[in-house]
């Protein structure tokens, strides 16, 4: 459970007149991790098998269908996939031929919309102008301006004072076309300049402007009806072929990854080897089936030498996962960060652990816990996948947590349940118990009012930051450990938590708890001389961190009030609006709603980042390397078929 799955690197060496049922068994497995053949000289590539290319192209031309259809809901009923084989490529034909021709039609359709569009855009500013394009160019003796001009300028008056001989319109968008004579061209330019006058290009086209948009938009209207009829046609093609589609997609994916599978396979005239790794409890079942297939024509078996490879080197095993399946959906957040090596511990249950502790210690509220759990119960019914589904059993686990805290706390969407100094909670009769005394004279009380708790919960979440931060040395401790020696762990893991005890001996000798800082002070240069002598002079420079990783705990406690302080600012305010009466008690559900919405949203994020990152920057970086290659095995989950 903290160590990944133990693999074997395995050989598979057999005659090709076998291949087919080789990678056939390995496929159906789906457990062998095959590395890829990298020329030697000895051996060649593979060839893929007949019949590749002619699936990958019925592939490429199904995910192109899918594509312009828009398949993208699941669909969960499995179809046989021998009998879906039956008759594919006919049936194939047959929709590519029909999409195809909704996909010109779809393309005409639009293009035309665009070239209408364009051409409304650019007749549009002559709208309200009683003038055929046509006569708008062509002209040796006359002058055409058209463009807009300053609001409120009356340009005739001016225009007066060089002809009398022109032609002025005016659209509805305040463009003007202007007829002079070439001889009066510069003068009347000059005074377009004056008034600044902006070029509006004359469309190439002929008619009225305002016929012409009449026009137009007719044709608009058409081809958009025309479009959402097609559209219509698409959706039937859809709804009935999405099925098929689907399953298609999964079973000529399947038979394309069969059929290219020996591009990573050694072979020669008539053999072939197949280099991989397998977990060690699937080694047995494997080798049995492939035999058994094969009737002993394919020889398999364990690299010697790779277990020296394992021990010097770890970077090159596959890894996959070794956890119980409560914990699982917390590989997705190991996986944004990175896997464990082979030889390391991996700390996915550890954070099973503390990241529903610290979110649910954070957010501590009965209301937004049942809000959260009920989404992410709905989702994880509705949006399907891997990533969905970890990462909706994660808020799950999360919101359970919250749930606890928020009894604990007892909050309700900002509000105490039980009342507190006379002043009243939600449930009429519940008062606050008092239990003892904490730090600063506090009262502990149950249930925990937060805000009135700050100096008791703030040590209590450096207290939590000093196991999980320590628990990480612990784990340090064991992978150097195994790695260098008993020396090399001591001084570089159990220095940092002998230092952390010289410290807190100092500050207690600072407080009179404990007679005197010399204990601390000895303790403290003893922890400061084995890191040096562990990591070198840079440990020096890292002591300040050990300090700040310690109070970073302390936004356990931080993001929770602000996330408290938020939902009581919008109580407060919902509460002044309703008791205002009439129209404001609108505005106070409007401001309730919105609020919490809002909030809760903000609850999602906020104690999910900050619990993230406790776990990535101040656990982690106190034992965790990472960077271990993903396990890959050869093979494919069905979600459409069955064999």
């Amino acid at each position: 459970m903290l160590k990944p799955k133990q693999m074997s690197r395995v050989l598979l060496v057999g005659h090709k007149d076998v291949l087919e049922q080789t990678i056939e068994v390995l496929h159906s497995l789906h457990g062998l991790h095959i590395e890829e053949y990298e020329d030697d000289g000895y051996f060649n590539i593979g060839k893929p098998l007949p019949g590749a290319e002619q699936d990958s192209k019925e592939l490429l031309k199904l995910r192109s269908i899918s594509s312009f259809l828009g398949i993208g809901e699941p669909y969960h009923r499995p179809v046989d996939a021998k009998q879906l084989s039956s008759g594919l490529e006919e049936k194939l034909e047959a929709l590519d031929s029909t999409v195809s021709d909704k996909l010109r039609r779809k393309s005409d359709i639009e293009a035309n919309l665009k070239d209408v569009e364009t051409k409304t855009h650019d007749i549009k500013p002559f709208s309200g102008i009683s003038i055929d394009f046509d006569l708008c160019s062509g002209y040796d003796s006359l002058q055409v301006f058209s463009g807009s001009i300053k609001k409120g300028v009356d340009i005739e008056t001016d225009l007066k004072k060089i002809t009398s001989e022109y032609q002025l319109f005016a659209s509805n968008t305040g463009v003007i076309l202007l007829f002079v004579p070439v001889r009066y061209g510069d003068d009347v330019s000059s005074l377009l300049n004056e008034c600044e006058f902006a070029e509006t290009k004359i469309p190439e086209i002929s008619g009225v402007p305002d016929v012409l948009i009449s026009e137009l938009k007719s044709r608009h209207d058409s081809l958009t009806a025309d479009l959402g009829s097609l559209s219509v046609e698409i959706d039937s093609i859809k709804s009935q072929e999405e099925e098929f589609i689907l399953s298609s997609e999964e079973l000529l994916a399947i038979e394309t990854q069969k059929k290219e599978a020996p591009l990573f396979f050694a072979t020669s005239e008539h053999a072939f080897v197949i280099d991989g790794w397998i977990p060690d409890d699937e080694f047995t079942a494997m080798k049995s089936r492939v035999s058994e297939a094969t009737r002993d024509r394919v020889h398999i078996a364990l690299r010697e030498e790779a277990a020296d490879e394992v021990a010097a080197d770890d970077t090159n095993i596959p890894i996959e996962y070794d956890n119980p399946k409560i914990v699982k959906p917390f590989e997705a957040v190991m996986n944004l960060y990175a896997r464990p090596k082979y030889h390391e511990i991996d700390p996915t249950t550890f954070v099973f652990i503390a990241f529903p502790l610290f979110y649910g210690l954070i957010l501590g509220d009965i209301g937004y816990a049942l809000i959260l759990l009920g989404i992410s119960l709905y989702g994880r019914s509705k949006l399907h996948g891997e990533g969905w589904n970890s990462l909706f059993t994660v808020l799950i686990y999360c919101n359970i947590s919250t749930l606890f805290f928020g009894i604990l706390y007892a909050e309700f969407l900002g509000f105490p349940l039980a009342g507190l100094n006379g002043h009243p909670g939600l449930i009429p009769g519940w008062d606050t118990t008092f239990l003892f005394y904490g730090l600063g004279g506090e009262h502990i009380t149950y249930p925990i009012h937060r805000t009135h708790l700050v100096t008791t919960l703030l040590v209590v979440t450096l207290i939590i930051g000093v196991i999980h931060i320590n628990t990480g040395f612990i784990l340090g401790f064991r992978n150097v450990l195994a790695k260098h020696g008993m020396k090399a762990a001591v001084l570089e893991k159990g220095g940092w938590m002998i230092l952390q005890l010289g410290i807190f001996l100092l500050l207690f000798g600072m407080m009179d708890i404990v007679p005197g800082m010399l204990p601390g002070a000895v303790i403290f240069v003893l922890a400061v001389g084995m890191l040096i002598a562990g990591e070198g002079g840079t440990a020096i420079i890292e002591i300040p961190s050990i300090l700040s990783n310690i109070l970073s705990y302390s936004r356990l406690l931080a993001v929770g009030l602000s996330s408290i302080g938020i939902a009581k600012a919008i109580n407060i305010m919902s509460e002044m609006m309703w008791s205002s009466g009439g129209v404001f008690i609108i505005v106070a559900v409007l401001i309730f709603i919105l609020g919490h919405t809002i909030n809760t949203a903000l609850s999602v994020i906020a104690p999910g980042l900050h619990a993230l990152r406790l776990q990535y920057v101040e656990f982690f970086t106190k034992f965790y390397d990472g960077g271990g290659r993903i396990y890959d095995p050869f093979g494919y989950n069905r979600t459409y078929t069955e064999e």
